[in-house]
């Protein structure tokens, strides 16, 4: 059973930067695509961006090219970039994983994994 652990959230003033983390301890191969959520109260979830195993990366259009999805195979680990934040940023923001064998990546696939969520607030 893969396991996703979020970390990294906290408080960050608009305009700030933040990185969250998310371990997928047991990941026993490459073969899996991880995403990155969030949900904000009374929103819907929406996704954020998506990298498969060979580091080919999908973004939704919320970001604006404001977040980076980076990967890190060998550490077991996944890495969301986040810089120029908004208030309307502020989420519980979620990774998920999926098993996937395509160089590609999509967030519009039903992901079997997820973790337990990272709150982000931005805010001055």
């Amino acid at each position: 059973q893969l396991q996703l652990v979020e970390s990294g959230g906290g408080l960050v003033q608009p305009g700030g930067s933040l990185r969250l983390s998310c371990a997928a301890s047991e990941l026993t191969d490459d073969y899996y695509v991880i995403a990155w959520f969030r949900q904000a109260p009374g929103k819907d979830r929406e996704g954020i961006g998506c990298i498969s195993r060979a580091h080919t990366t999908n973004y939704g259009d919320s970001v604006n090219g404001r977040f980076t999805v980076s990967r890190d195979n060998a550490n077991k680990t996944v890495y969301l970039q986040m810089s120029s934040l908004k208030p309307e940023d502020t989420a519980v923001y979620y990774c998920a994983a999926v098993r996937w064998f395509g160089l590609s990546c999509t967030l519009v696939v039903d992901y079997d994994y997820w973790g337990q969520g990272t709150q982000v607030t931005v805010s001055s």
